[in-house]
């Protein structure tokens, strides 16, 4: 089994890969629409103000703990 942890867990600057996203039909699509599906690339750049500072795909995003706690991710 592939261990995976809930992106806030992730250490900052470390690369990993979306495994899934546990989170309700309408947020989950709305993270769907801003990359965070599952294989997609995703690094945690730091944390701002209580908001986590991720990118994805190439694009920077900010999110908020409760959600960043929603998305899965499998450590590389």
């Amino acid at each position: 089994m592939i261990p995976q942890i809930p992106l806030p867990m992730l250490s900052e600057g470390k690369d990993c890969k979306i495994r899934e996203v546990l989170a309700g039909k309408d947020l989950k699509r709305r993270l769907t629409e801003m990359g965070f599906t599952p294989s997609s690339s995703i690094r945690l750049i730091g944390c701002e103000r209580g908001n986590l500072l991720v990118n994805v795909n190439g694009a920077r995003y900010a999110l908020g703990k409760g959600m960043a706690m929603k998305i899965m991710v499998e450590p590389d």
